[in-house]
């Protein structure tokens, strides 16, 4: 994702990018969607992203629901194709195929109408959507930087969707770094979270070999530094905690414990899920967190597990992923 470590760039950059390749690759025959095209419901009703007591998630690449209480169960599953999906307050987030090598953000109503459409460059990574539907944001792997040996690093944007103001990329953003104004050619973004006012949110900057939770102010186009070895922070409903992954042993190369934040106290708690997390977790409540794992046939699955560390982790949607609640 930077000029990162050997290590950490086979962790960070290769190993997320070969897996995002392949979805990709698997995408390259695939026309992309019309926009407009209505989508189609795999039972009696269709996908909406209204809110009830259900979980949006990808089901062979189709946007999908299931019953909040029997996700293992029957599925509505809409003709709307995406490689990561969000919603929140009947706004939805799709990062879907343009073309056979290029894709778009859309931005999707509650009945799954395209509202917006943005063309990114790179492989779709991170997709998130502010609390209240306003604010959208996405995270992309893009080749070509100079500073990067690997030749990839990360795209990430914001859209408002009250005003249409985009950011396309944090890189504009003003940098204080332990307290101090930073610069670097090599800085990049991925994973953001919003804050309940819209305006401020949390990300993962990577620079010169470290990575660091950030805070951002929108409106002030800046972002500070908090803590290191957090990546893809996902904000609790009630706003005093992050999940996160956090790198074992501070070295991505060795995997991921999916480990929760609280920001009052700046204290981490690891979670009972000991397997390899690679993605941004999401709350189902203020309790539990729900997160895709990819064994090695590499078909996903939606698990769950306690944020405060107790419990065991539970299968939730077989051959799922980019989970979130319908809240």
């Amino acid at each position: 994702m930077t000029a990162m470590s050997t290590r950490a760039k086979l962790g960070v950059v290769v190993a997320s990018t070969v897996l995002l390749g392949a979805v990709a690759a698997g995408y390259a025959a695939t026309a992309a969607e019309a926009p407009g095209t209505p989508p189609s419901a795999g039972g009696e009703q269709a996908v909406t992203l209204t809110s009830g007591p259900r979980l949006l998630a990808i089901t062979d690449r189709h946007v999908s629901t299931v019953a909040a209480t029997d996700p293992g169960g029957p599925r509505t599953v809409a003709g709307l194709e995406c490689l990561r999906v969000y919603a929140a307050a009947g706004t939805g987030v799709c990062l879907k195929p343009e073309t056979a090598w290029s894709y778009q953000v859309v931005v999707l109503d509650a009945m799954l109408r395209q509202t917006r459409a943005v063309s990114v460059p790179g492989l779709p990574n991170r997709a998130r959507v502010s609390a209240s539907g306003r604010m959208v944001s996405w995270t992309t792997f893009v080749g070509g930087d100079s500073y990067t040996a690997s030749g990839f690093s990360t795209r990430t944007g914001i859209l408002d969707t009250r005003t249409g103001t985009t950011v396309a990329s944090l890189e504009e953003f003003a940098i204080t770094r332990d307290g101090r104004g930073y610069r670097n050619a090599d800085v990049n973004y991925w994973g953001v979270t919003f804050t309940a006012d819209d305006n401020r949110f949390y990300a993962t900057m990577a620079t010169g070999g470290e990575r660091y939770l950030v805070r951002g102010d929108l409106a002030a186009r800046t972002v500070e530094t908090l803590k290191e070895n957090v990546e893809c922070p996902s904000l609790s409903p009630d706003g005093t905690r992050l999940a996160f992954k956090e790198a074992v042993d501070a070295d991505p190369a060795k995997g991921w414990r999916l480990s929760v934040l609280d920001l009052s106290s700046m204290r981490v708690t690891a979670t009972a899920e000991v397997r390899s997390v690679d993605d941004q977790a999401a709350w189902l409540d203020n309790g539990e967190l729900a997160y895709t794992l990819r064994p090695d046939d590499g078909q996903p699955d939606v698990w769950s597990v306690r944020a405060d560390g107790a419990g065991t982790p539970t299968l939730v949607i077989p051959g799922a992923e980019s989970p979130s609640p319908l809240t």
